[in-house]
């Protein structure tokens, strides 16, 4: 199963149209190819096979955060990492 976790841009690339962004500590690069909405530095994004796919409200995506945090301390430390680097790999449903 895939989650989406949210995850805060750190930088942009405009001129590849990717982001940086900082998922619970982890740090991956996202295209901003698929997304339909304007982002800055800061903003906070779902991301799903590599690609920003909406800008969530930072109110929610903090909320959110707490929740997966919240089962994250109930894991191990190998089962942490794994999941949150588990993401990246996640197979299109479409």
């Amino acid at each position: 199963m895939c989650l989406s976790i949210p995850s805060k841009i750190k930088s942009i690339d405009e001129e590849m149209n990717t982001c940086i962004v900082d998922t619970m500590g982890v740090e991956r690069g996202a295209s901003l190819d698929l997304i339909d909405q304007d982002v800055v530095v800061g903003d906070y994004v779902l991301i799903h096979i590599g690609f920003a796919m909406n800008k969530i409200d930072e109110y929610d995506a903090l909320e959110s955060l707490k929740v997966y945090q919240e089962i994250i301390d109930k894991m191990e430390e190998n089962d942490r990492l794994a999941a949150i680097k588990e993401s990246d790999n996640c197979p299109s449903n479409g």
